[in-house]
């Protein structure tokens, strides 16, 4: 057994509604996003934002497409205060992006906030008041009663201010610790505040359900949401949105399965920051519906920019492993995973399938504005798989396997030598290193190959081939170039050779295109060696990479060539 003290602590009760309806409802629309980066996320950091830092990321979050965006709390704060009022009066706000500022309900705090978002075209103003019993009794000293009527006269005057401005005012109210609070105390204020409000159908209340601090599991959550969003009367007057956090790193799938539960709207924070373990992250809750085919609502295209922005003006860094975002997320080290995604890819380009499906890799790392280096990346738990990606996907080469079996051997023997992951430039160098060197014993100095007669299809090969200091002629007949070139050595090394098999294809385009040639040949019978020829004119590919083959073979014999 543990030695921790467990007993200190009691589980929590779970929520009475054996018909349960959300588990069986499915996701198919974005819910209404709230970006609360600029005020939850802010109040979180070792150093807040400077006006600065929080114009950029408001910029950003505008960008992406957030259409209602958290500003601050400026009766609260001289800092939120002004820059309130920067994004108002320097017009930086866009006429389809609501801000939504906070303010506890009391009276002075209140009537600030309207100063603040004097000249906006519309605002929503977030009202909230602790609700839970811990609260009410440790914190304000106050009785169910008294908590509700701090409430409603909140929002009485916030209703007064709104007939009193040009600006179209919209009313956000949260139970703080929703999470813990009595459910049928929670519909009871949220009943109250809308009450105040006047609100119905056309003029809806947004009644935020925080998980101020999470205290169940994602299951609870959700029955909290269906049970409050039945009882609530009027419940066509008020839009539902829950706030989750992450003290038991659960968020995303409570406000996901908040959302089935009957939850509109959900706010959080890019990457997840804010107090404690965070707010639910909102990049992931977005791109989990776009891997199911859901527009998120919400543009990701170029994500690297949004990690970017956010870590120069938080501060934090984004985890290599973080969903969708982190640098290592569509990494593959694993030889059996790279050689998956290597088939997957394959498969899916010959298919012309209209459907993303790829081994290990969820969603198309183009569609976040990656490159083919997110895939996969090559270390000493690589494979073939991986070092046959990066060959083809960096530079066009696409070696038989028999080459890549033994290349990757090579490979793996350079990554435990180092002790790191290899770039692609360096695997690449150690593929011409290995495969296309200067031709060693006999080169090629020139050759001139031409059909026997019409009506053969055999051709004649006749050229000079150079050994150490010495230039010698040949002329040879064969199926094509590159038989004609075997007989000619067979002669000359005294040594029978076999092609077990050729390949040749194209890179590049235009001027810069070239052929490279792979051959697989046994020198007597013996075991199976590899060269590569990578030239311009396609003849003379073959013709190397025959030669390079041999040298191999060759030397594996102890014989000099």
């Amino acid at each position: 057994m543990s030695t921790m003290p467990h007993h200190h602590y009691r589980p929590f009760k779970p929520v009475l509604l054996p018909d349960r309806l959300w588990p069986s409802k499915v996701i198919d629309q974005a819910p209404i996003w709230c970006a609360v980066d600029l005020r939850d996320g802010n109040q979180a950091l070792i150093n807040p934002m400077d006006p600065a830092r929080k114009l950029r990321l408001f910029k950003q979050l505008v960008q992406i497409g957030f259409k209602e965006i958290e500003v601050g709390f400026p009766a609260a704060s001289k800092d939120d205060f002004d820059f309130t009022r920067e994004i108002i009066t320097e017009n930086h706000i866009p006429d389809n992006v609501t801000i939504q500022l906070l303010t506890q309900a009391r009276e002075h705090l209140i009537r600030r906030s309207f100063e603040a978002i004097a000249g906006a075209r519309q605002a929503i103003v977030h009202l909230y008041n602790s609700t839970s019993p811990l609260q009410r009794q440790v914190v304000f000293g106050m009785d169910r009663r008294q908590i509700i009527e701090l409430a409603v006269k909140g929002v009485q005057l916030i209703h007064q201010l709104a007939q009193e401005t040009d600006t179209t005012i919209r009313l956000q109210y949260s139970p703080e610790s929703f999470s813990a609070t009595e459910l049928d105390f929670s519909v009871e204020i949220c009943h109250a505040v809308m009450e105040a409000w006047g609100a119905s159908r056309a003029r809806p209340v947004i009644l935020n359900l925080p998980a101020t601090v999470e205290s169940a599991t994602p299951n609870v959550h959700a029955d909290q949401i269906e049970w409050f969003c039945r009882h609530l009367p009027n419940r066509e007057a008020a839009v539902i949105s829950v706030h989750p956090h992450n003290d038991r790193g659960t968020a995303v799938a409570a406000a996901e399965l908040a959302v089935m539960a009957g939850a509109q709207r959900v706010e959080g924070t890019l990457f997840g920051n804010g107090e404690r373990t965070g707010n639910v992250d909102l990049i992931t809750l977005a791109m989990n519906l776009f891997s199911q085919g859901v527009d998120p609502k919400v543009d990701l295209s170029d994500i690297q920019a949004v990690v970017d922005t956010y870590e120069s003006c938080s501060g934090l860094a984004v985890h290599p492993r973080h969903p969708y975002g982190g640098e290592l997320v569509f990494t593959a080290f694993s030889g059996s995973h790279q050689d998956a995604i290597q088939k997957g890819l394959r498969a899916l380009k010959a298919s012309d399938a209209t459907h993303w499906s790829v081994p290990y890799l969820p969603v198309n790392p183009d569609h976040l504005g990656r490159n083919y280096e997110a895939f996969i990346r090559i270390n000493s738990q690589s494979g073939k798989g991986g070092v046959s990606f990066v060959l083809e996907n960096g530079f066009g080469i696409r070696p038989p396997a028999g080459v890549i079996v033994a290349f990757s051997q090579i490979v793996q023997k350079m990554a435990d030598g180092l002790g790191r992951e290899l770039q692609p430039e360096e695997i690449y160098q150690a593929f011409e290193d290995n495969y296309l060197p200067p031709p060693n014993g006999y080169q090629l100095l020139s050759y001139d190959h031409q059909p026997t007669t019409e009506a053969d299809e055999s051709c004649r090969l006749s050229g000079k081939l150079q050994h150490e200091e010495n230039v010698s002629t040949f002329s040879a007949r064969g199926s094509g170039p590159v038989s004609a070139l075997v007989g000619a050595l067979e002669e000359i090394v005294g040594v029978p050779i076999k092609i077990n098999s050729f390949e040749q294809h194209g890179i590049g385009e235009g001027r810069d295109a070239k052929a490279v040639a792979y051959v697989s040949l046994s020198l007597d019978g013996g075991e199976a060696v590899f060269g590569v020829g990578l030239h311009a004119n396609t003849t003379t590919s073959a013709l190397d990479a025959v030669l390079r083959a041999l040298s191999q073979g060759m030397k594996r014999r102890g014989g000099a060539f």
